[in-house]
């Protein structure tokens, strides 16, 4: 058969070359100066090379916003302006910071939507300060950030291996120390604490995506301190729960559980996923977070086990964020180089991610839109 047959895909190398003749005159010109300036003058482009100045700009600012962020937490702003607006002398003065400093964090909150400007009160909460004091999570994600910018410092010397120890990786010990008999309770509980605190915001989204008051026992594999057991327990209450991660951090859940007087609905076992078998009785079982730290081989080793273990026609839950999808673009440049300072794991699309639950033998394997993709997706496979 020969191209003018009219088989599906033989117009795809003409496609593929005018689409890369037309990128190829694109970067052309928007590396001209000279169609800048023309595309900045002329009515019809100038909101567009306006746009992308701003974005241009805010990719070459964004660490110095990130830095905004970061002092604004580590003085307790937001916690400390939610009760009124209060003026930069005063604050520069409880902080013991020179009021001309303090002014300018202030300022630049403001610029940012941190903050506001309130005339002569001085500054009160913005909308995005007043929107981190309803998610702690934020918060703590920003504080444990001085790790992974520390280790930024020289990017190409991170990626290219020879930036020495990697301050994220000791922060997320199981990433260069799988192995559960070396992680005691005092590496373990940073991290315990920072998937509890950003816990509430991923366990909202997947169980506002995935009910598990249609099955009889869920187990959370790497289930940290039992947070989202405790959430999804509370949305099914005649749930069974059951959770795996490592012994010392199984520590941290059963305590968590007899707080929460779960002990009689809630059981905790102790292991490394990647080297042992699952506890088996669960008619579902959820990964929360917890794919995207590891490479190709151990999700597959992981999914493995977790087909192994559930029952014929039982369901697997995945709830993290994905590469890819729509309007979270973000997510894959932010985890691409979060996870290489981590030293572990790679953000995946939900295609990819679909691949390596075919191969581990998962079948019906879907989506559910959740309402922050952002925070996390949902996917779901039966076995």
């Amino acid at each position: 058969m020969t191209a003018g047959d009219g088989l599906p895909g033989d117009d795809m190398p003409i496609v593929r070359g005018i689409s890369e003749r037309w990128r190829g005159l694109r970067d052309t010109l928007l590396s001209s100066r000279r169609f800048q300036r023309w595309a900045a003058a002329f009515p019809l482009t100038r909101p567009v090379a306006r746009r992308h100045a701003v974005a241009l700009f805010d990719l070459c600012a964004g660490f110095v916003y990130s830095q905004v962020l970061a002092a604004c937490v580590q003085l307790d702003l937001f916690s400390l302006l939610q009760h009124g607006p209060q003026p930069a002398a005063t604050l520069a003065a409880r902080f013991s910071i020179p009021v001309q400093a303090m002014t300018a964090l202030l300022e630049a909150a403001a610029s940012l939507r941190l903050l506001e400007r309130r005339g002569e009160r001085g500054f009160g909460l913005g909308p995005l300060g007043a929107a981190l004091l309803g998610n702690p999570g934020v918060a703590a994600m920003v504080a444990h950030h001085a790790a992974l910018y520390a280790d930024l410092a020289d990017p190409v010397a991170l990626l290219s291996g020879t930036s020495g120890e990697r301050r994220l990786s000791r922060y997320w010990p199981y990433a260069a120390a799988p192995s559960a008999p070396e992680l005691t309770r005092a590496a373990v509980a940073p991290y315990t604490a920072l998937m509890a605190a950003s816990q509430p915001m991923v366990a909202e989204m997947v169980l506002g995506a995935y009910s598990f008051a249609r099955h009889r026992c869920l187990l959370d594999v790497g289930g940290g301190d039992g947070s989202f057991l405790i959430a999804a327990g509370r949305q099914a209450p005649r749930l069974e729960l059951k959770l795996f991660d490592l012994p010392d951090v199984a520590a941290i859940a059963r305590e968590k559980f007899a707080a929460a007087s779960l002990g009689d609905r809630a059981s905790v076992a102790g292991g490394n996923f990647l080297a042992d078998a699952l506890p088996r009785g669960a008619d579902v079982i959820s990964l929360i977070r917890v794919v995207h730290d590891h490479g190709d081989e151990a999700v597959l080793n992981l999914f493995a086990r977790v087909r192994e273990a559930l029952p014929e026609g039982g369901t697997l839950v995945i709830g993290e964020p994905l590469a890819g999808a729509p309007g979270v673009d973000s997510v894959g440049a932010y985890f691409e180089i979060y996870l290489q300072a981590m030293g572990s794991g790679r953000p995946r699309t939900f295609a990819a991610t679909r691949q390596l639950l075919h191969l581990a033998g998962f079948r019906n394997i879907r989506r559910r839109p959740t309402r922050i993709p952002l925070i996390a997706s949902v996917v779901v496979a039966q076995s």
